[in-house]
């Protein structure tokens, strides 16, 4: 880490927790009608939304189902729609959800 890094300042406003990628199913519905189920690494989480690592991109405003703990009769479920999907240098997707006021 360097000096830079240390100083930048914190822009959240609510909580943010390290999910270290955690296995997380993510479901969602394409422009012709498909759906799609992908378990991907979730990166944070936080009161607002969640940031996802994906090998493929996401169209922005796409509604996603986000399930935590999937193979457990007891599992959570989030909705949100992508706010931004940026291609990092090694290929992949950092996705960015927003959750619904709903979730």
């Amino acid at each position: 880490m360097t000096d830079s890094d240390s100083d930048e300042v914190e822009r959240r406003r609510s909580f943010r927790l390290d999910m270290e990628k955690e296995l997380v199913d993510i479901v969602w519905t394409d422009e012709s009608g498909q759906e799609h189920n992908k378990k991907i690494a979730c990166l944070d989480f936080a009161r607002g939304g969640l940031k996802l690592d994906c090998d493929e991109a996401l169209p922005v405003n796409t509604a996603v189902t986000v399930v935590f703990k999937s193979a457990n009769a007891r599992n959570q479920k989030l909705y949100g729609k992508v706010l931004r999907s940026i291609k990092q240098e090694n290929g992949w997707f950092e996705i960015a959800l927003v959750l619904d006021k709903e979730s």
